[in-house]
């Protein structure tokens, strides 16, 4: 997630505080990224005859929307949490003791735990994760003495949050080595195989929208049009959309603060695997 420099400026699902100018996208920007609102006809048709969706059912069932504008990249990696450990009970999940006041625990009866053992896009922020960015070094707040503000999430930042989480994380930053055909293949197959996600980080104005760098999960992908679906976690301002593969592509080959965009893939970890399978 790229961001300008500014005291508070909102780009897209992304909230920077003093983060250097997001470089111009690179590569030509499509004339028409074929968008596709989730609620169109053409987009049942599209879900309907889609032979890759295995993930979209998993996701829709675990979906929520960010919390505030600099959240996309913990809401989304909420969401493949949720939809990976939710119903495993080999894998220990926190609770979030925000969700309810101390007023509202006075109400209860004596010994009721009112909260259920989730991910949130708050306690996402454990003491694992903040070894990778701290949430205050989201808003904007320096590492350390004499550092700069580096607001927002970073996919290879992300990369590592989630790898604090215990998760499988492979980082494909994209670049003009990475052919169109090796990526869709790549996310195809992610798409229809179980137990595995795909989280895009991508530039919205390549793709049309108002906005700057964002990161949501990607649900399906669609042979006919050539087409993905990607479950944008901004449902404030925005609308699931699909996206034509080529525009994608050429969204997330965009420069962010240290690197071009691209997407990871996600899956459960090793340890994570191993609990469930001991009887």
């Amino acid at each position: 997630m790229k961001t300008l420099r500014t005291t508070l400026l909102v780009l897209g699902g992304g909230l920077a505080a003093l983060a250097p100018m997001t470089a111009p996208a690179r590569g030509p920007t499509p004339a028409d990224p074929g968008l596709v609102t989730f609620s169109a006809p053409e987009s049942i048709k599209r879900i309907e005859r889609s032979r890759h969706k295995v993930d979209f059912f998993h996701l829709a069932n675990q979906f929520e929307t960010q919390g505030n504008k600099a959240f996309c990249g913990p809401t989304s990696s909420v969401i493949v949490l949720n939809a990976l450990r939710v119903g495993n009970d080999a894998v220990a999940k926190p609770q979030d003791p925000s969700l309810v006041t101390a007023e509202d625990r006075k109400l209860l009866p004596a010994g009721v735990d009112p909260l259920f053992n989730r991910y949130t896009q708050n306690n996402f922020f454990d003491d694992k994760v903040q070894e990778v960015k701290t949430r205050s070094e989201v808003f904007g707040l320096p590492r350390g003495e004499g550092a700069k503000p580096d607001g927002g999430i970073q996919l290879r930042q992300l990369a590592g949050m989630l790898a604090a989480q215990g998760l499988d994380v492979k980082l494909r930053v994209l670049d003009d080595s990475l052919k169109d055909a090796t990526l869709r293949e790549e996310l195809k197959q992610n798409l229809k195989t179980e137990g595995d996600y795909v989280i895009v980080n991508y530039f919205r104005p390549v793709l049309g929208q108002k906005g700057g760098g964002h990161i949501s999960p990607l649900a399906a992908y669609d042979v006919k049009s050539d087409s993905f679906l990607v479950m944008d976690v901004n449902a404030t301002d925005q609308r699931w959309v699909w996206v034509k593969a080529a525009s994608l592509f050429t969204s997330m080959r965009t420069q962010d603060t240290q690197e071009n965009r691209g997407y990871l893939l996600v899956k459960e970890g090793k340890t994570a695997q191993a609990a469930r399978s001991t009887p």
